[in-house]
């Protein structure tokens, strides 16, 4: 990324992405109680001036981590306040809403780069000297195993969702003031042993330290250098890393499929060419070239100013010829953030783009824009969101943006250069691929084609290419929706096909042995708990099963 040209863009820019920005606070020694002045300060602040912010979370709820936070304070080491304070910004679970990692980070980080592949989490790279460990999936840290590490570090991040998670908060695990202050590590050290698998073998290699700044990364992957190694195979770059570190936006015809491709990785203007300038050159080469195909990559696009997206968004809208289902593909991924989602978006909008790839990691309407606060005593910034971007419907509270087809890579496609997303978007032919799975099924379902509804919502159950779309929750929902607005027949019908889809699913079984309860359907609701027993006996859901169960079996 070219920092010299973010900074020198960010003051006007929309729906800002704060990331990478680094702040110095203030090395004096404080006090226990200049700390919670700060605390408190930063309370009172934010429910003075930012109260719009309580719209996932509740003041009560966030008052009461701060009450906590309060009375450690005075048995807490410097860094476990800083990690503290951070989780309080991170609480409101907006990515533009932050302290910022370099103030936890910027003295110490391990020197490994880690990636959330399909597979797992792996070593993508090292630090000269660690060779050993490359290419390694990551087992433990400390003593402590990898998802109980990642659901330790979760609450210091400022997560949107999942795929923000993985996208940028995997650094987390790297700092070792985070890991000690968030109990993955019981002591805070400078060199931490982390346990890994590495062709059929399981050992441990232990890395050392080094500040943030001597980092080798951009964009989430490993940058090689003198001093730095990828696991990736550099003898070939796949498209979406071609010329990452020195444009921020390029395109290549592929003359055999009569395809252009296209990746753009910033909403910045890049110092060699303005985004304006780049689509009138881009749309200029499809209106005078044979393109049947447009492939628009945006998986590692983390934003900047969003007002620059209308160009794009207009040329496409003025090419129906391209702008057709089958012709346009559109590539996201866990990188794409703030005034990408914007774009992205707008592409959902006004365009017959499928979608490719991983979901977003920015919820489609989003608190953006964050203005900073200096707490008082320590000197540390954090930055909160002030502007609400609303693209979509005001009641539509989708936590990212879906791809039409689901598609992620495992550490061996990475590895040796295999781009599986963007085949999956070049090999995409009309074989009645169902793009909107709830549309489809409910334009079935009004059609009276109940047959056609089994078949393709097992279709949408058990396909990959929807592995992010909660179906069961989707469809569960449409079938109490019908329950409770008079089609009780509707309803249940629904809720026994969710059941069968997922036969190991407490959860379905015990919303269709409700409906049948509810539908005074008692034997079929007896069955319907007895199941429900077989799945759960010593859990919650169980023995309300059995407690059901029991009341109906007097009656």
């Amino acid at each position: 990324m070219k920092f010299k040209l973010l900074f020198k863009t960010i003051l006007c820019s929309v729906a800002v992405f704060f990331l990478f920005t680094s702040d110095s606070t203030a090395q004096k020694t404080l006090t226990a109680e200049e700390w919670q002045e700060d605390l408190r300060f930063l309370q009172k602040t934010i429910h003075k001036d930012y109260p719009f912010l309580f719209k996932k979370v509740k003041a009560d709820a966030f008052d009461a981590e701060i009450d906590k936070l309060h009375a450690a304070i005075p048995s807490m080491e410097v860094h476990e306040i800083k990690v503290g304070l951070t989780r309080m910004v991170s609480f409101f679970e907006y990515g533009h809403t932050q302290i910022p990692f370099s103030t936890l980070a910027e003295e110490a980080v391990l020197a490994v780069n880690l990636y959330h592949f399909e597979d797992g989490i792996f070593i993508e790279g090292v630090q000269k000297g660690n060779e050993k460990a490359l290419g390694a999936k990551l087992i433990k840290i400390g003593e402590t195993p990898i998802e109980e590490a990642l659901k330790a570090i979760r609450p210091v991040v400022p997560a949107e969702n999942d795929q923000y998670f993985k996208g940028y908060g995997l650094r987390f695990l790297t700092v070792p003031t985070v890991l000690h202050a968030q109990g993955v590590i019981p002591e805070l050290r400078n060199e931490i042993a982390l346990t890994l698998e590495k062709d059929g073998k399981v050992f441990q290699h232990t890395f050392g330290t080094i500040p943030l700044e001597k980092m080798s990364r951009g964009y989430g992957f490993t940058i090689p250098n003198e001093k730095w190694v990828s696991a990736r195979d550099q003898t070939k770059t796949p498209l979406f890393l071609k010329h990452l570190y020195e444009k921020l936006y390029f395109f290549e015809y592929l003359e055999d499929s009569k395809t252009l491709y296209v990746r753009q990785s910033s909403v910045f203007n890049d110092e060699k060419e303005t985004l304006a300038d780049f689509y009138k050159r881009l749309f200029g080469f499809i209106d005078t070239n044979s393109v049947e195909k447009l492939v628009y990559d945006v998986r590692l696009n983390g934003g900047g100013n969003n007002y620059n997206n209308k160009p794009l968004i207009k040329g496409l809208m003025a090419r129906p010829e391209i702008n057709q289902r089958g012709k346009f593909f559109y590539i996201i991924g866990r990188n794409t953030f703030s005034a990408c989602q914007n774009l992205t978006n707008e592409i959902g909008n006004y365009t017959e783009a499928i979608i490719v790839g991983e979901p977003t990691s920015e919820n489609e309407n989003f608190y953006g824009d964050a203005k900073k606060v200096t707490l008082p005593n320590s000197g540390i910034n954090a930055y909160l969101s002030y502007a609400w971007w609303q693209d979509k419907s005001p009641w539509d509270g989708r936590e990212w943006t879906l791809p039409h087809i689901a598609k992620e890579m495992t550490f061996e496609d990475y590895r040796t250069n295999q781009d599986v997303i963007l085949d999956a978007a070049m090999n995409y032919t009309e074989t009645g691929f169902i793009l909107d799975p709830m549309q489809h099924l409910t334009d079935l379902f009004v059609a009276g084609k109940f047959d056609e509804v089994k078949r393709a919502g097992f279709q949408v159950a058990n396909d990959p290419a929807y592995k992010y779309y909660d179906f069961q929750e989707e469809f569960g929902t449409a079938g109490y929706r019908l329950l409770t607005n008079g089609n009780p027949e509707g309803g249940i019908f629904i809720l026994q096909l969710v059941a069968d889809f997922y036969p190991e699913s407490v959860g379905a079984w015990y919303n269709l042995a409700a409906a049948q309860e509810q539908l005074n359907q008692i034997d079929k609701a007896k069955e319907s708990y007895k199941k429900i027993m077989e799945l759960d006996p010593e859990g919650m859901t169980g023995r309300s099963a059995k407690n059901k169960l029991d009341n109906l079996n007097k009656q």
